[in-house]
């Protein structure tokens, strides 16, 4: 019986090979060797498929990340500034060719990213108290997870000038 995650896997392959622009569904259905009507009993359409694979990408990257935020030590949001920060640089530098697929993928799922910005927001909520302090310290942590500065991330320096940053967000 083919499940979601299995057609999951075979999208990212596919995204992988094809780039976002020529993968279809009909390429998935034919890596798991089934009809593209097998897919589209799970996924209703392209863009729901692409969807999917985004939030999935988006949940993988970010695991952890929630127990970090839920604890009680005393440096939680340090460590989970620097666990975005590593999860992303983690993903760009390790797979750059998947990472830009996903950076155009992402550009297609607003709700997605919306959702996903949200969740984030609700994490530095609970270590902080306030969300419009959240939202002000993902903004303003910004260069160190947003995908359009990954180039930046391999620089030396980098986890230094994060370090900058938690300070100043601790005066």
């Amino acid at each position: 019986m083919l499940t979601p995650d299995e057609i999951l896997v075979a999208a990212e392959g596919v995204l992988r090979r094809h780039g976002p622009a020529k993968a279809n569904v009909v390429d998935v259905a034919r890596a798991l060797d089934v009809s593209h009507g097998s897919v589209y009993r799970h996924f209703a359409s392209k863009a729901a498929l692409r969807e999917a694979v985004t939030e999935r990408w988006l949940e993988q990257a970010h695991h952890g990340l929630a127990e970090i935020a839920a604890s009680e030590a005393p440096d939680r949001l340090e460590r989970w500034l620097h666990a975005l920060h590593a999860a992303k640089r983690h993903k760009a530098h390790d797979d750059p060719e998947l990472f830009a697929t996903y950076q155009a993928l992402l550009a297609d799922a607003s709700d997605v990213v919306e959702a996903h910005v949200q969740d984030l927001v609700d994490q530095l909520t609970r270590m902080l108290g306030d969300p419009d302090t959240a939202r002000a310290v993902l903004h303003a942590t910004t260069r160190f997870h947003h995908p359009a500065h990954a180039a930046e991330w391999a620089h030396d320096g980098t986890h230094e000038e994060l370090d900058r940053v938690i300070a100043l967000l601790r005066v």
